[in-house]
C-alpha cells in the first residue's frame, strides 16, 4: 500500500465529470478518480472551511464513527474494477479490533478529509491506473 493525498479537484465539462486527483505522498504517481457532484462539493466545502447549517452526510457519518466509540483509522483503495475503483474504511472498534467497511472511494476521501486521516492506494492499481507526470 502507498500513501495518497489529495492533490486537486478537477471539472471536465465536457464529459460532465468531476474528477479528483491523488498524488502518492512519497513519489510522483498521480491517480485520476471520477466522483459525483455531491462527494466533490462536500470535498470542496471542507478544503474551503465551508461549515453548512447542518452537517453533511459525511460530517454526519464521522460523527456517528466517534459519538459510538469508534475511530476511524485510515482509507484504502484496494480494487480496480472495469475503471471503477472501490475502497473500504478501516475503523477501530471500542475493543480495539480493525473492521473494514465497503465504502465508493469519493465518499472515504470525504470522510477522510473530516477525520483528518490517511489514504492509501493498493500499488498495483497505482502501477495499473496511475500517471506519471
Amino acid at each position: 500500500m502507498k500513501e495518497v493525498q489529495l492533490n486537486r479537484i478537477k471539472v471536465d465539462e465536457n464529459r460532465n465529470e468531476q474528477v479528483i486527483v491523488l498524488k502518492e505522498t512519497n513519489g510522483k504517481t498521480l491517480l485520476p478518480v471520477v466522483i459525483g457532484m455531491s462527494e466533490v462539493t462536500a470535498i470542496k466545502f471542507k478544503l474551503s472551511g465551508i461549515e453548512p447549517p447542518r452537517p453533511l452526510t459525511h460530517d454526519l457519518l464521522n460523527n456517528l464513527i466517534t459519538t459510538l466509540g469508534a475511530k476511524l483509522k485510515k482509507v484504502i483503495i484496494d480494487k480496480l474494477e472495469d475503471r471503477t475503483f472501490f475502497a473500504k474504511l478501516v475503523i477501530e472498534n471500542k475493543e480495539g479490533n480493525e473492521i473494514f467497511i465497503d465504502a465508493r472511494p469519493s465518499d472515504s476521501i470525504a470522510l477522510a478529509l473530516r477525520a483528518e486521516i490517511p489514504i492509501f492506494v493498493d500499488e498495483l492499481i497505482l502501477e495499473k491506473a496511475g500517471i506519471q507526470p
